[in-house]
């Protein structure tokens, strides 16, 4: 039988979490569902000018990506967004084979408003990437449209200011650059 004062220590330590404790947790940050693809900086796939975004940045295909133009309150120019593909579809990515090319990214175009939530990873224009049928393709064509994407906002880079490699870039993301993007 259970006493009344094992009963009270039971629900004294089974409440809610005090609020200081609360406080100690790391704030979550934004996700969205999206649907990944890839482009080139090529007049084909771009406006007049391939070689400049919509932000005004330079088109570095290290780096850059963009955003469906329905995504532009959550993940302004500057945004620096990490892409999870755990749960992509298999049936037309090839997010596995390209995912050393994607990396974190920076937000600095858009895309066509026919698009909605949609992530568009600028890629390079090399063929690199052998086919079964012996031909040769680049990582946007390899990467195709994958779809149950998750994109996290990590943190915030002036677009001005935007880091020229990933490995720049991923040292805003984990503190070891003398300046740590801000969470916006």
């Amino acid at each position: 039988m259970l006493s009344l004062t094992a009963l009270m220590g039971f629900l004294l330590f089974s409440g809610p979490t005090p609020p200081h404790a609360e406080a100690a947790k790391a704030p979550e940050l934004p996700r969205y569902a999206v649907t990944l693809t890839a482009y080139n900086a090529v007049a084909a796939q771009t406006d007049s000018d391939p070689l400049i975004t919509a932000s005004g940045a330079y088109s570095n295909p290290e780096v850059i990506a963009a955003r469906s133009q329905d995504l532009k309150d959550e993940l302004p120019f500057g945004s620096i967004i990490e892409v999870d593909a755990r749960n992509a579809s298999k049936e037309s990515c090839g997010y596995s084979v390209v995912a050393p090319l994607v990396g974190y990214r920076v937000i600095a175009d858009s895309m066509n408003a026919r698009y909605t939530d949609r992530i568009d990873i600028l890629l390079g224009t090399k063929a690199e990437y052998a086919t079964t049928d012996k031909g040769m393709k680049n990582a946007a064509e390899i990467l195709g449209i994958c779809k149950g994407i998750t994109v996290r906002a990590v943190g915030y880079v002036d677009i001005k200011n935007i880091p020229k490699t990933q490995k720049a870039l991923a040292a805003l993301i984990d503190g070891t650059a003398k300046e740590l993007a801000l969470n916006k």
